[in-house]
């Protein structure tokens, strides 16, 4: 998971060192075989502490290179100071010709994390909260422990010759254990933001399972999945989670994504534009607290950098953002560089708060290491900046969107 810091790296000399001493060129017309580096991993961020363990990454080609797109999976095996585990696959696996997509998301966690109250407008301390509509209901931060199970996969099935893509999925969350461990002594009236909203809605407070399928739309354009240089890319998800799939509550939510790669030089694809569009939005129903939209919880926690996993949450959800990047070398790719800018916005029927009624600014610089350049594989390292001194630093493989 990604709070201040997201998916751990690396021992930076060991990584460039396993990853050159497996890369293998491949044929033009050959398909590149799968290889599998488990890339050491040390990390640190406020919620998990330290983090040791692996950070498998591998890409491939299903195909021929010429004609079908490049596959990659990011993994995490780790162990935290804190006492957390943290173990997930994610993954986009192109077919030969670009056929089928599948799309993978699994996560077993084992974790805490703070959770501030629904809306964009909760403050960084504890403190009753004036607006709420929920009984004694505080806001501000507010530590929790929980365990997530997770299983996303989705299929999805190139429409002729076209760059889009239709397709299903089915979608689990499984939430539980989950306890907050703020002294109630202190507060007689506290009641935990997380247990007002479950009860008021119908919801257990301890364990809640959403189950779904998905209907799935994909405009997949870009030049490379991992670390676009051009193009675009545009997803439209349908998400619906009836009970007799085994969810505590029917709901529905629609999820939009769309990306766009501006190339500011034919000579160093490297030098870009990247925007980002991102909004998630519950439909009918209603979801358990942990499910609602979320900074930091989209596929690869990328999502607001300046801010913490979860910062801000709500019923519907808007971000965007942009990014300049460019190469930091004039004849190599090994080095470069970004300066970002994002801005979030949660809706909350509880709090009486609507969309971009309040926004959230966040902004910052990164370094990228190309360690890979057949394939584009790069380790990026950021420091961001949010409103009301919220700040982190990030390290990720591959570009943060």
């Amino acid at each position: 998971m990604r709070n201040s810091l997201n998916t751990a790296l690396a021992l930076f000399l060991i990584c460039f060192q396993a990853f050159s001493q497996e890369e293998q060129k491949y044929q033009s017309d050959k398909i590149q075989e799968f290889k599998l580096v488990p890339l050491p991993a040390i990390a640190y961020n406020p919620a998990n502490g330290w983090m040791f363990g692996v950070a498998p990454a591998a890409s491939w080609y299903m195909g021929n290179p010429k004609t079908t797109k490049l596959s990659n999976l990011v993994g995490n095996l780790l162990y935290t100071t804190k006492r957390q585990w943290i173990f997930s696959s994610r993954s986009n696996i192109f077919l030969d010709q670009n056929s089928l997509i599948l799309i993978g998301d699994w996560r077993y966690f084992i974790t805490s994390q703070p959770t501030f109250g629904l809306g964009s407008n909760t403050p960084n301390e504890f403190e009753l909260n004036p607006n709420s509509s929920l009984p004694s209901n505080y806001w501000g931060e507010q530590q929790m422990d929980f365990r997530l199970f997770r299983f996303y996969e989705t299929v999805l099935k190139r429409i002729s010759d076209s760059n889009f893509y239709l397709g299903f999925g089915y979608h689990l969350d499984i939430h539980s254990r989950i306890n907050n461990f703020l002294d109630v002594d202190m507060i007689p009236k506290f009641e935990f933001t997380h247990n007002t909203y479950n009860e008021a809605l119908g919801f257990n407070i301890d364990k809640y399972t959403l189950s779904g399928i998905t209907i799935n739309g994909v405009f997949e354009n870009r030049d490379n999945s991992v670390s676009p240089y051009e193009k675009n890319f545009a997803l439209i998800s349908c998400k619906i989670n009836p009970a007799f799939l085994g969810s505590d509550q029917n709901s529905s939510t629609l999820l939009m994504d769309y990306r766009h790669y501006f190339n500011l030089s034919e000579k160093r694809k490297r030098h870009l534009l990247a925007l980002w569009a991102y909004g998630n939005f519950l439909v009918s129903g209603n979801l358990p607290y942990m499910n609602l939209p979320s900074l930091g919880w989209d596929m690869f926690g990328r999502t607001g950098r300046g801010y913490a996993q979860g910062r801000f949450r709500g019923e519907n959800m808007l971000y965007s953002e942009a990014e300049y990047r460019f190469p930091l070398q004039k004849n190599s790719n090994l080095f470069g560089g970004t300066l970002f800018v994002n801005a979030n916005s949660f809706g909350s029927k509880f709090d009486s708060e609507k969309l971009l009624e309040h926004v959230n600014i966040g902004y910052g610089v990164g370094l990228r290491v190309m360690i890979n350049e057949e394939n584009r594989t790069t380790i990026s390292a950021d420091y961001a900046f949010g409103r009301k001194g919220n700040s982190g630093f990030y390290l990720n493989i591959n570009e943060s969107f």
